[in-house]
């Protein structure tokens, strides 16, 4: 198939859709629909790298008058430009290949990769000549049809707006990614989202951003873009840097290409985060940072010896129940930031709610307490419901900040409502972004959307801290979403088990084993 190439059309999000749809179809029935992105952003991402180093190439040669003078000299010094691609592993070179083009196009990446060490780990490791049961999972056919698509549009600096990986990755993820049973949801957090942390994190020149539950790299490249807006690229400024850790391999290689497609100083590193955090200053020590924007898989389920044996002193408020690691999250994160840090995290609702209410003891109400009780809580933001690919649940924005401007005072923020009906999602719309933030930064009551409580209301309440509880809408209370309510039930039968145990060790001190 002929390589073509659309040099008039800009790149818009209507068009990028159509666009890898019909990319998508070209492997259909060889792989297996949530493993689409495994091959199609990587060629994205050589294609966006080709286009953007040939950019750069016409920049120098009409300095330097002569492309072959370029050539000669970038192959010497390939500081001149952002990266270095080989003749071999350029998009022109791989989309005229006919033969053997799995081996080459798989070559071709592990060489960029060896001139780019920042990309190493990410771009290098899909095998686009693999096989199972002796048959090849891509076939050279495939693959040529599937480069001949990808090859349509430039992806060059003037093309496309530097969150292409980003976007196609969501793209393909809203397609796939549902009707598959795969929890998108552990690492892609919606645009609108994404961007409301953005604003309330406002980053600042010099500042450090991190996330211990990176994914694709989305909530570190809001952060980046908002730097921008604010400070427009100005060489005087000191630039932010970021820090991100994820346990997925794959989606920490589109971490890796979505950083460094955005020009970022990024540190991204492989692991499990609540296991063995990779940002240290010494053995047994958390590094810490300015900013925290976080998506943790919500609820997740830690065994309790990752709380007891912890070696970073990062669980002395207590440790969250079996049922839903969402505090031990919340309480990484605060061990991770600076004196002067703010964090904001996305949860499901029941984070801010779960055990209030209850009678005797209950752990993540315990841990709410203590964060209420300190000052440190600022901000809570409901989301609307269905705007997560992996939950129809709403979930909530936890504001954290050392530095509280507002002391004594939580901000609870009813966005419910501010949504628009999408297909298959819903999605908050650029004017309802704009009113969340200037609530936030004016620190304001709203009617029927935001409220101002002093400690003691949510202390009346049993920290509950639900903006639902004290902002409702068309006079009524939220009701607790279903999958909040199972986590309840996990929660009490995990009670139920440790008043069993101790019920148990009394009657046998007593002689009467049961």
């Amino acid at each position: 198939m002929a390589h073509s190439s659309n040099t008039t059309q800009k790149l818009e999000i209507t068009t990028l859709e159509g666009w890898l749809w019909d990319a998508a179809c070209k492997i259909r029935g060889e792989i297996e629909a949530p493993k689409y992105k495994d091959y199609i952003l990587p060629l994205i991402f050589l294609k966006r790298l080709s286009d953007v180093f040939e950019d750069e190439e016409k920049k120098l040669e009409k300095e330097y008058g002569s492309r072959k003078l370029v050539e000669k000299i970038l192959a010497e010094d390939h500081t001149l430009v952002r990266f270095y691609l080989p003749p071999k592993s350029r998009w022109e070179d791989i989309s005229r290949k006919s033969t053997g083009l799995g081996e080459y196009v798989t070559d071709a990446m592990r060489a960029i990769s060896r001139e780019n060490p920042r990309l190493q780990g990410s771009i290098d490791i899909v095998d686009f000549n693999v096989t199972a049961a002796g048959q090849r999972i891509i076939s050279d056919e495939t693959l040529k049809v599937l480069i001949g698509v990808l090859g349509k549009y430039r992806l060059g600096l003037t093309d496309v707006e530097p969150d292409i990986i980003g976007r196609a990755y969501e793209y393909l993820l809203r397609k796939f990614a549902e009707g598959s049973g795969q929890s998108a949801g552990e690492f892609y957090t919606p645009r609108e989202v994404a961007l409301i942390m953005a604003h309330i994190l406002d980053p600042r020149p010099g500042e450090e951003v991190y996330d211990p539950c990176c994914g694709s790299g989305g909530l570190l490249i809001k952060c980046a873009m908002k730097f921008r807006d604010n400070y427009h690229n100005n060489p005087a400024i000191a630039p932010l840097q970021f820090f991100g850790q994820e346990n997925q391999h794959t989606t920490f290689a589109m971490a890796k290409m979505n950083t460094f497609i955005h020009d970022m100083e990024a540190q991204i590193a492989l692991g499990n985060t609540m296991e063995h955090p990779a940002f240290l200053v010494r053995e047994g020590a958390l590094k810490h940072f300015d900013i925290v924007t976080a998506n943790p898989m919500w609820n997740q389920d830690f065994e309790q010896k990752v709380y007891e044996t912890d070696a970073y002193n990062r669980f002395g408020y207590g440790f969250p129940p079996s049922s839903s690691a969402d505090w031990g999250w919340i309480q990484h994160m605060f061990a991770s930031l600076k004196k002067t840090g703010r964090m904001a995290v996305v949860l499901d609702t029941g984070a801010v709610s779960r055990g209030s209410g209850n009678t005797g003891k209950n752990r993540e109400r315990d841990i709410r307490k203590y964060f209420v009780e300190h000052d440190l809580i600022e901000t809570v933001i409901l989301l609307p419901e269905n705007l997560f690919y992996n939950t129809t649940a709403p979930g909530i924005i936890l504001v954290i900040n050392r530095q509280k401007p507002h002391s004594g005072e939580i901000l609870l923020i009813n966005a419910s409502k501010l949504f628009r009906k999408g297909r298959p999602k819903n999605f908050l719309p650029d004017e309802s972004i704009a009113q969340v933030a200037e609530i936030y930064r004016d620190w304001k009551a709203v009617e029927a959307i935001s409220t101002i409580i002093p400690l003691a209301d949510a202390a009346k309440n049993d920290f509950n801290i639900s903006p639902s509880r004290y902002v409702t809408q068309n006079g009524k209370d939220e009701t607790l979403p279903l999958e909040d309510a199972v986590v309840l039930l996990r929660g009490a039968e995990e009670e139920r088990r440790e008043a069993d145990e101790k019920l148990k060790k009394v009657l046998a001190e007593l002689g009467l084993e049961i």
